[in-house]
């Protein structure tokens, strides 16, 4: 009887156990102070941005009908579709067919790619028009602001491919999960941004 019960009291410990097992932080931990102290920093930009503009609305709506608020939202929309495929990758890979899921990460690069293209078009259209950090004020947050995220996608891109190339070799699964996670965290950190970014600097008047 004894013996029935210690083997009844350890069945018991284990849903406690696995429950407590998946309560885990999702990626490395440094990926994730990493990713507060960019928020930081955007933040800080934000907060830069909202302050000067109280103070010269006119001069800043003036300035932001300039900007292609068609291209902006063509771009909030591919962030947004990368951030599902992104989803869809760590998902596959979590249920142990990372290599069936590796095209969902191909269709994030792809894109994040075609966003650079677009803002890259945007900038394009900008500089023929004359358009520096010197333009004005406002000129000088829309393009320290986009650019510096711009640098954003560019990392998160090559964190992205690096992962693709590890789903197809099947290096990522339910037990190695880590790396696909931290990646994937930064991703959506980059998306977060955008979607603070667009409707603050391309809408709100």
């Amino acid at each position: 009887m004894e013996i029935e019960a210690n083997s009844l009291a350890q069945a018991a410990k284990v849903p406690a156990l696995s429950a407590h097992a998946g309560k885990r932080l999702a990626g490395d931990l440094a990926i994730w102070i990493f990713i507060m102290a960019e928020l930081a920093a955007f933040a800080a930009f934000f907060a830069a941005y909202g302050f000067t503009r109280a103070n010269h609305v006119e001069e800043f709506n003036l300035a932001q009908r300039g900007l292609n608020r068609d291209a902006g939202a063509f771009n909030t929309l591919l962030l947004l579709s990368a951030s599902a495929f992104v989803v869809r990758a760590v998902q596959g890979a979590l249920a142990g067919k990372a290599r069936a899921a590796a095209p969902w990460m191909l269709a994030a690069i792809l894109c994040g790619l075609a966003f650079l293209g677009v803002k890259g078009v945007e900038y394009a259209a900008g500089f023929a028009q004359g358009i520096t950090l010197s333009s004005s004020t406002f000129h000088m947050f829309y393009l320290s602001l986009t650019f510096f995220h711009f640098m954003h996608v560019i990392l998160g891109l090559v964190i992205l491919t690096a992962l693709w190339f590890g789903m197809r070799a099947g290096r990522y699964g339910p037990h190695n999960m880590n790396g696909l996670e931290s990646g994937a965290a930064y991703w959506h950190m980059v998306d977060l941004v955008w979607l603070i970014l667009f409707p603050l600097v391309y809408v709100i008047h």
